[in-house]
């Protein structure tokens, strides 16, 4: 190789590898700071796509798991009044039998049927009642709850409404004022506790199914997560003993540099 003063080799190789080390340093070093090895799309743009896209689909869940959060608690009211319904038609079922009694006088007949009304209006109040968010199950064409089920609104679970008024039931009529009405009471009364079981039993089996998926996008959502971080995440502690070795390589080229620099000074020693 000739040596010349117009164009220092060495140098230029130095300078070379000195820049792929300080571009290495600088990638390490954001990788630390960021904490991720694919911080946008210029680090490896197939990579982040698919990482945008799984994000996109976790931020979705979120409003997923709302949904069902929501309805949830709506049915779960519902359960709550209808379980108050249930007690008090028990309730009612004891004074209906009381009044059935023939030999009671007109004062005790007429306290247990004051009873009796007081009772059925604590059911209208416990239908009234149970509403949340605007949503209530057991009134009169009371809300079907429709819970969006994935992230692409393309699926629900639903919840149907099942009415628990007086009328709904067939016992707003009843009465205990004589023998033969507190036999047509007791009969209603126990249709009405059969009914609110039945109707019970649809609301606890649509709750259930509420939690129980609910559970899953809570899980599937952590596993997106989870799949997000091994695509983009760094392991910081590998970047961090690369660090280390960078550092050390960068001081070197440094020197590197500094020799080939001086190197063209030897040319002077051939013109003494």
């Amino acid at each position: 190789m000739a040596n010349s003063v117009n164009t220092n080799v060495g140098a230029l190789v130095a300078l070379q590898n000195l820049n792929a080390t300080n571009a290495e340093l600088s990638t390490t070093q954001t990788r630390i700071n960021t904490g991720k090895k694919v911080a946008s799309a210029k680090d490896n743009g197939a990579i982040f796509a698919i990482a945008q896209n799984q994000r996109a689909t976790s931020n979705a869940l979120n409003s997923v798991i709302s949904s069902l959060e929501r309805n949830q608690s709506a049915v779960e009211v519902a359960i709550s009044a209808g379980e108050t319904i249930s007690d008090v038609l028990v309730q009612l079922k004891e004074k209906a039998l009381a009044a059935r009694d023939s030999g009671l006088d007109t004062a005790s007949r007429t306290a247990l049927n004051d009873e009796f009304k007081s009772l059925l209006g604590q059911i209208t109040k416990a239908v009234v009642n149970a509403d949340f968010n605007g949503s209530n199950l057991i009134k009169q064409a009371g809300t079907t709850v429709k819970a969006i089920a994935n992230a692409d609104a393309t699926s629900v679970i639903t919840v149907q409404a099942q009415t628990l008024t007086l009328s709904a039931l067939s016992i707003n009529t009843n009465t205990l004022g004589t023998t033969a009405a507190a036999s047509l009471a007791i009969a209603a009364v126990n249709a009405a506790i059969t009914e609110v079981s039945s109707k019970l039993s649809s609301l606890g089996t649509g709750a259930k199914a509420l939690n129980n998926h609910l559970n899953f996008v809570k899980k599937l959502q952590d596993t997106i997560d989870a799949g997000v971080g091994n695509l983009v995440d760094a392991d910081l502690a590998k970047e961090s003993a690369k660090l280390q070795a960078l550092q050390t390589k960068q001081q070197l080229g440094v020197q590197a540099l500094s020799i080939a620099n001086q190197s063209t000074s030897i040319l002077l020693g051939l013109f003494r």
